[in-house]
């Protein structure tokens, strides 16, 4: 008769990708993961296969928090602007009780060239971000908020290009006055009317 689980799957895979976005994948041993876990090292096995698979699930659970946590978000604002200040709120500041900076960012700097299914996790997520912002230039270039009349996906790219920037520098000793600089003179960029 086959044993019944004495935890719960989401409960030890939230604790992993809080590990591995911490740590990264290198980093992070199996020791370290059966501690962090609270599990034992054949039932992490029998539910995540390895250390890869684990990681692998690990970064779709942190895609998905930032998906939920992005559209949670861009509802409650009242303007293109504000979503797109949301964002970059967001990445800035983090939320409480997390690891600085973005576990995909980490993932795609750590493993990106060498690992296939780590690459087309992170690009598959940076894809949905641009989508994101694209879909708010163009309703903010649509309602006259944004006067910048540049392909919303072209705007939408540098934002992100910029984001990810903002999300390597949050874990080091930048400051966020630094940072909100950056992302003031980014988000200005739509407002810019381009000259015959």
């Amino acid at each position: 008769m086959a044993r019944s689980k004495e935890f719960e799957e989401s409960v030890v895979l939230e604790k992993a990708m809080r590990l591995f976005w911490e740590q990264g994948y290198e980093k992070t041993s199996m020791n370290d993961l059966v501690e962090t876990m609270g599990i034992h090292r054949r039932s992490l096995y029998d539910t995540f296969t390895d250390k890869h698979t684990l990681f692998l699930k690990a970064m779709d659970r942190f895609g998905e928090r930032i998906a939920a946590r992005w559209e949670a978000g861009i509802k409650q604002a009242a303007t293109a602007k504000e979503g797109i200040w949301f964002i970059f709120r967001y990445v800035i500041e983090g939320e409480e009780d997390t690891p600085a900076g973005c576990m995909m960012v980490n993932s795609a700097v750590e493993l990106a060239n060498r690992d296939q299914s780590v690459d087309h996790k992170t690009s598959y997520v940076f894809a949905r971000s641009e989508q994101c912002l694209t879909d708010l230039i163009k309703k903010g270039q649509q309602n006259g908020e944004f006067a910048n009349p540049s392909e919303a996906k072209d705007l939408a790219e540098h934002l992100h290009n910029t984001l990810l920037g903002l999300r390597v520098m949050a874990r080091t000793s930048a400051s966020k006055e630094k940072l909100y600089r950056i992302a003031e003179q980014s988000i200005d960029i739509l407002e810019i009317q381009k000259k015959n």
